[in-house]
């Protein structure tokens, strides 16, 4: 069964480098890719856009494509978007279909900290994009975790509906929401940091460059 897989981020902005790996991963997992941007994110600073413009700049990027979409339900829901609260409703949706959570290497090594955070193999499989040749370090805690849940082979994520946590080889362009929030206040272009459909209307960018 094609798996689900969800890649979730504040998206302030949305740029090149978060739909590359998603892209990506969703070729490597032969799965449907939603993009879900965070209500409140329980380990970050508040986004600077509102829900609703980042839900604009997230339409344009993935204009013209079929492989990623777009879930809102996190910024639907009142209080902190806790993963394991998001993976319980869409299990709860899909039935025994393949969920896979994607995370970056950094963030998965702080995978103790996240809420219920041991809840969450129980609900889907972990998709770890890393760059090629990089090892993931993780404490001894989640080490203990995933010793037997690692699995070589993605293919085995299409296998079961969770419990695994594979590795996946992607190639992360090195791009800053932050850096594009500055230069975006400063009055520059970042051109080619941003998925070229959020530059057909002036006003998707405009909460970032009133910034300044």
């Amino acid at each position: 069964m094609k798996p689900l897989a969800l890649f979730g981020g504040t998206f302030d902005p949305v740029h090149l480098g978060h739909l590359s790996v998603a892209w990506e991963a969703a070729e490597l997992l032969d799965a449907e890719v939603r993009l879900m941007p965070a209500h409140v994110p329980p380990h970050r600073p508040a986004p600077l856009a509102s829900a609703d413009q980042r839900v604009a700049l997230l339409k344009a990027a993935l204009q013209g494509q079929a492989r990623l979409a777009l879930d809102t339900r996190e910024l639907e829901r009142q209080g902190p978007s806790y993963t394991v609260d998001t993976l319980r409703e869409l299990r709860a949706e899909i039935g025994e279909r393949p969920l896979v959570l994607l995370v970056g290497a950094d963030a998965f090594a702080g995978l103790p900290t996240w809420h219920r955070w041991r809840e969450l193999f129980k609900l889907a499989h972990i998709g770890v994009l890393s760059r090629p040749g990089a090892d993931v370090v993780v404490p001894d805690e989640l080490h203990a975790e995933v010793a037997q849940r690692g699995v070589a082979d993605v293919r085995l994520l299409r296998e079961s509906s969770s419990g695994h946590m594979a590795e996946l080889s992607v190639t992360p362009l090195e791009i800053s929401a932050t850096r594009i929030r500055e230069l975006l206040a400063e009055g520059r272009d970042p051109r080619y940091l941003l998925p070229c459909g959020v530059f057909a209307d002036a006003s998707l960018l405009q909460p970032y460059r009133s910034a300044r």
